[in-house]
Parts: C-alpha cells; sequence; structure tokens
C-alpha cells in the first residue's frame, strides 16, 4: 500500500493504482463498476418514461444568435435531436439560408464536435477546431468561406487556445503545446506545461509557423493574442493559473517592416499579477480594458500606450456600489453595450465610448443573456434571453438609428412547457456566519409548503464563475413529472458579487461554500419546502468537489448525491493534465500551511475507514468519462473504491454507492445531443429511485 508523506504527514494512498487508465487493474475496475451501475441504471421505475419525454422535449429547434462577417450572416442551428449543431450562412437576415459548416458528418455517433471556429475579417477563411470524444486537444482546419473548398492546413497539439486573424486573413494566432511522450487522445493523465503562441501563415506547413511568444521559465503560463479592431495591434494577456489577473503586453503590427517573421517585439505595459485586464476596444492609442483594479465589482479603464504610466490612466465606467459589470462589447464605432449583474440576474445596457455615459437600457426579463454579437464597424446588435423557464428568445436592435427598440427576432418554443406552470422565486439566507445566500427556487404553481416535496439542490461555487438562471428540459421534467423543487446556491467562491465574493469562498476560505451550500439544505427544510431524506444534491467539476465534501461532511443532510466529474483527490489534483492552473483557487499541498486546508475537506481523505458505524451514506451515484482530460477520471475511480470498502462496510448503509464511467465522453464540452440526453435520464431516474418517486403525467 502506498504511503505519501506530506511535511511530515504520513497519508495512506490506497488506490494509487487507479491512476494509471490503461493497466489491466484500471479497465478491470471499470468495467466491474459498470455492469453494477448500468443495469441499476437502466431498470429505475422512471427510466423509460423520462428518456421518451426529455427526448419529445429535446425535440425542437435552437438557433445561436447571428453574427456578421463581412457581409454575410452566420449563425448555428439544431433542428431538435442532431447530435451536434450546424452553422448556416445567409445574405440577408430575411434571405434563406444555406448549410455552411456541419459537424454531424464527421462522425457517425456525433461525437466529433466543433470545439472553435473562427471567420477571418472579411470572411475569406474559416477555421475550424476538431475534438474526438470530448477531449480538450483540438485539431484545426481551415476552408475557403466563399465556396467552402477545404484547405490542406492542420495544425495539432492545440489545447486551451486564442484564435485570432490579422486583418489581411494572412495568417491566424493560436497556441499549443510540445509533443510530449505517449498518447495524446484525451485519456492520458501527463500534465499540460509550456503552452507557446504561434502565428500560422495560410497554405504552409505547422512545422513552418513562426513562434510568436514563449516563456520557458514559466512552464506554467498561458497566452491569449486579441486583434485590435483596427487591426493595428495585437494585443497579449498572459495568466497563470485561473485567478482573474494577467499581465498585458501588445504589439504594433505596423512597426514590423517585414511583417511576422519570429518572436515579436513585445511592449509590456503591465508585467506583474496584480489585476485583469480584458481587451474591449481602442481609438488610435488609447486602449478601453475591463479590469479589477481597485475594483472587485470591474470597471472600464482607459490607458494610452503613447503615455502608459499608470498614472495618466483614466477610469471610463467606474465600479458600481453593488453590480457586478460583465460582458463589454464594442458596437455602431461609438457605442458600448455593457452587461451588468444584480443579484444573480442580467441588466444590459448601452454607453457612449467617448464619455463613457449610459445611453438607454435595453429591456430584459428576469434571466440571463447567454448570447451577444455584435461588432464594432456594424450598427447590428442581437442578444439571446434564457431563464429557468425561458428556453431562448433572440432580440435584433440597429444602434444606427437612435431611436431603435430591440425587436423579437426569434423565439424558441417547446410544445408542452408552459411557462404559466412554473414559478421561480429567489430568496436570501443566511449561512454559517450570516452571510445572506441568494438561492433561485422553481416549483409547479400553488405549491404546498408541508415538508414532503422533493429538491434538487445544484450548486457550483468556484473560480468567479456565476450561476444564473439557465433553461434545463429535465429541471422543468422533475418539477412537472416527479413533483420537484429546482434550487439553485449562488454559495461563495463564484462571480455573483464579484472578486470579494469569489476570494471569500476559495483557498483557506474554501470550507465557507460548503456551508453555504449546507446551510441551503437547512434553509429548505426549516422553511417545510421539504426533508432531508427528499434533497437530492448535484454538482459538477467543482461542483462534483462541492458534493462530495458536503456528503462527508453532513451524510444525514441529504437523501441522494450526484456529483459528476468531480475534483476529489486535493492532494494530487496539481499533478495531472491542466490541474495546476486550479492551485489559484485551492491552494497547493505542497505548501505546509495550504496542506492544512486541503486535507481537512479533501473528498477522498476525508471519507471513513471500515468498520464505519456512522450515519448512513445518502445514494450517491458519481459520474466521470474515459476522455475527460480536465479533471481525469482517476479523482471519481479512487473516491469511489474508498467510499464503497468505508462506507459500504456498514450495516446500517441501505442505499446504493455507485460509479457511471462512460466511453467516447468527456468534461462536457461537444457532448452529442443523444448522450447528454442518456446521462440526464440516468441521473434523474437514479434520484427518482432512491427517493421514491414516482412518475405524475
Amino acid at each position: 500500500m502506498r504511503v505519501d508523506d506530506y511535511h511530515g504527514n504520513k497519508i495512506c494512498d490506497a488506490y494509487a493504482w487507479l491512476e494509471d487508465p490503461d493497466s489491466a487493474e484500471t479497465m478491470a475496475f471499470v468495467e466491474e463498476q459498470n455492469k453494477l451501475t448500468m443495469p441499476y441504471l437502466e431498470q429505475c421505475a422512471v427510466r423509460a418514461q423520462f428518456h421518451q419525454r426529455l427526448t419529445e422535449l429535446y425535440d425542437h429547434p435552437k438557433y445561436s444568435c447571428p453574427y456578421k462577417r463581412g457581409n454575410r450572416y452566420f449563425y448555428s442551428h439544431n433542428k431538435g435531436l442532431q447530435n451536434q449543431d450546424v452553422l448556416y450562412v445567409q445574405d440577408s437576415l430575411d434571405g434563406p439560408s444555406t448549410i455552411f459548416f456541419d459537424p454531424n458528418t464527421l462522425s457517425e455517433d456525433g461525437t466529433v464536435a466543433l470545439r472553435m471556429g473562427r471567420l477571418s475579417e472579411e470572411c475569406e477563411y474559416f477555421a475550424y477546431g476538431l475534438s474526438s470524444s470530448g477531449s480538450d486537444w483540438v485539431t484545426m482546419r481551415f476552408m475557403k468561406a466563399d465556396d467552402l473548398s477545404p484547405l490542406p492546413d492542420v495544425l495539432e497539439r492545440i489545447k486551451f487556445s486564442c484564435l485570432a486573424w490579422t486583418h489581411d486573413a494572412k495568417g491566424i494566432f493560436y497556441n499549443c503545446y510540445p509533443r510530449q511522450e505517449g498518447k495524446s487522445d484525451g485519456t492520458e493523465t501527463t500534465t499540460n506545461l509550456n503552452q507557446k503562441l504561434y502565428y500560422h501563415v495560410i497554405g504552409t506547413e505547422q512545422s513552418e509557423d513562426i513562434l510568436v511568444a514563449e516563456f520557458p521559465e514559466h512552464p506554467k503560463w498561458k497566452s491569449a493574442a486579441t486583434v485590435s479592431d483596427d487591426g493595428r495591434y495585437v494585443v497579449l494577456s498572459i495568466t497563470e493559473g485561473c485567478e482573474p489577473v494577467n499581465r498585458l503586453w501588445y504589439c504594433d503590427l505596423q512597426s514590423l517592416p517585414n511583417g511576422i517573421t519570429g518572436l515579436l517585439p513585445w511592449v509590456k505595459i503591465v508585467d506583474n499579477f496584480d489585476a485583469q485586464y480584458s481587451y474591449v476596444t481602442n481609438e488610435g492609442t488609447v486602449f478601453t480594458f475591463r479590469s479589477n483594479l481597485d475594483a472587485p465589482r470591474y470597471c472600464l479603464i482607459n490607458i494610452d500606450i503613447q503615455k502608459p504610466e499608470r498614472e495618466h490612466w483614466t477610469t471610463l465606467i467606474p465600479q458600481h456600489d453593488k453590480d457586478v459589470l460583465g460582458l463589454v462589447s464594442c458596437v455602431n464605432q461609438h457605442n458600448l453595450l455593457v452587461n451588468y449583474l444584480h443579484d444573480v440576474k442580467d441588466i444590459l445596457q448601452v454607453y457612449e465610448l467617448s464619455t463613457g455615459k449610459l445611453i438607454r437600457d435595453l429591456p430584459l426579463d428576469v434571466g440571463t443573456v447567454v448570447g451577444v454579437s455584435c461588432k464594432k464597424k456594424h450598427s447590428d446588435l442581437f442578444y439571446k434571453f434564457t431563464s429557468f423557464t425561458t428556453p431562448g428568445i433572440i432580440y435584433h436592435c440597429d444602434l444606427s438609428n437612435p431611436n431603435s427598440e430591440p425587436r423579437v427576432f426569434r423565439e424558441v418554443e417547446v410544445k408542452g412547457i408552459k411557462q404559466e406552470d412554473y414559478q421561480t422565486n429567489q430568496v436570501f439566507y443566511p449561512s454559517k456566519d450570516g452571510t445572506k445566500i441568494p438561492m433561485f427556487l422553481v416549483h409547479s404553481k400553488g405549491l404546498v409548503k408541508d415538508g414532503s416535496n422533493p429538491v434538487f439542490l445544484y450548486g457550483y461555487g468556484g473560480f468567479e464563475a456565476s450561476i444564473q438562471p439557465y433553461y434545463d428540459a429535465a429541471y422543468l421534467m422533475y418539477v412537472r413529472h416527479l413533483g420537484g423543487i429546482l434550487a439553485v446556491a449562488n454559495i461563495r467562491g463564484g462571480g455573483e458579487y464579484g472578486l470579494t465574493w469569489h476570494k471569500a469562498g476559495t483557498l483557506g476560505n474554501k470550507q465557507n461554500g460548503f456551508d453555504d451550500f449546507q446551510c441551503a439544505a437547512e434553509y429548505l427544510i426549516q422553511e417545510k419546502y421539504t426533508t432531508a431524506s427528499r434533497i437530492a444534491i448535484n454538482g459538477g467539476s467543482n461542483g462534483g468537489l462541492l458534493v462530495a465534501a458536503c456528503v462527508n461532511q453532513r451524510p444525514e443532510l441529504y437523501g441522494c448525491a450526484v456529483a459528476e466529474v468531480g475534483v476529489m483527490d486535493m492532494l494530487k489534483f496539481h499533478k495531472f493534465t491542466i490541474g495546476h492552473a486550479w492551485t489559484t483557487d485551492y491552494g497547493c499541498s505542497d505548501d505546509p500551511e495550504q496542506f492544512k486546508w486541503l486535507i481537512k475537506y479533501s473528498p477522498l481523505h476525508n471519507l471513513p475507514q471500515p468498520p464505519y458505524s456512522g450515519p448512513p451514506y445518502p445514494a450517491v451515484l458519481l459520474m466521470t468519462a474515459d476522455h475527460d482530460d480536465r479533471v481525469v477520471p482517476l479523482h471519481t475511480l479512487k473516491y469511489c473504491a474508498a467510499l464503497q470498502y468505508g462506507v459500504g462496510s456498514s450495516p446500517v448503509q441501505r442505499q446504493p454507492l455507485m460509479v457511471r464511467v462512460d466511453t467516447k465522453s468527456g468534461h462536457g464540452a461537444g457532448k452529442p445531443t443523444a448522450k447528454a440526453i442518456l446521462e440526464e435520464t440516468h441521473v434523474f431516474s437514479f434520484i427518482a429511485e432512491t427517493l421514491g418517486l414516482s412518475w405524475k403525467d
């Protein structure tokens, strides 16, 4: 049995053998687990009805916001049950559309996905990145945008990359990693280091690509290039980890007499990690950035690169006293489209670029803006709205007419979903330390608070991500057909109230987020919505860590727990693929002080040893996938083995402790529709089976 030494602490790692995904033992373990889990999930009482109804609800047309390149409009569309969305093109908004790119032709089972795509400025070329089986690895290919003819160019080893065309359409900036020993198909666990920025000239081999930025002394640094709206500058953002801070460099492309031929002569405006600076636009040498410099809720600042010293910087839009400044885009030459987050709900406004003055509010219901498309040189503006009960409304506004009102461009309708059947409320409940935490509740109209309603409680709480209202047909089926309540708790660690909220739930404060989530369950019980045995909790990735940590700390508080692709081994996560980037949120066990935080809540290390005589655990369904190269499957497999060995030994443990390992699937992005429907069916069938819920027509 393996024992590791952490600063004099001997820690047993009994299941380290599960870290090798290719060993015969790991493969046998996965196979035996699936032999138990899959038949159980397939025989759940509501499974057939749930799958059929969910398939019906998925089967409706879906659209993205159109965006303009050159003189044409592009948008993605799914007729209903296509595994991947299809990219369409049209000459005018009311003209006929034709298929521009269809990823469904690339694989029979839909597991090849379009992960990134970028049209050149005047629509000469389309660069598109494909990934297989849900892996983060991307292969980039190119085609001509006018006649759709493929180009021979192929770029490999791309991961976590920017894509930025120079305006002359001669080439594109992208990031890739050096070749490594062993495989790179998404099933490996090798760490990702030494990302570099290249410039690819159309019509050349990848081996001839021009290295324009690298950081050999800083193997964990990643970079992203943005070509300025006027095409003259390339702006470089350099990050280390996931903290919202970056270095800010730029290069004047006009200062290169022979074009891009090697490492660029970068000018460093900010050369430390003290704040975040995101490019919005520039007027000549005056650049506008969204920043959190002395502004935890973000502001807009102007920097004149001819006078780059900090004393010359000016504030264009100051930090709001409560709301968080989100997305900012330049449109119609001299306007800014500005999105604010107010108590986890979106506000959309138009400002004047030259003065930072508010011009108008754009009408918005209670919910979330999930898509915006506009460009500085165009007056067209599109935005897509959604909520827990609204699948999607796309609005169009032409700002060339100052009095134009946004009009509904497309509205998605789902047969069988009536908004008036549901009620959405936002409540604020106290956490353990008294902090007020927002939570959304969605349930049927006329709900009786008698303590008997089943609850699906979801949380995330990390990486400054805000969990806003979003549409999910499976959630509405849980409410409608299983009589449940959807509860989404906006716990600390996210970005719902800016950087302060984020930092209150990270590093040494990570327990705050777990407390917030546990207090959400207690609030729902106290307010007679439900009882502990009727609460199912769910989260994915960092939210999978949340679910597992909360189950370990308060097993009696929940009836069921579904942890998807969770980070379960908090002592070793930084050793695999891109895990080292998360130390900005979690800390790292290499540091003696941070080890003390991590060992207290690491899900793997806080499971009981047999013989276990404590309170029984809720029903647990762990989920992972063989091509998840973000949170590698070993986290879930090790946690599962320790859970079954420790808790499974208890004579009072009645509820199942299971793992579902999907194949040809990854962390979530690019998942084909058929797989998504089956996965949600399994999740809610498991919840219904273990909480004793029956189907209601």
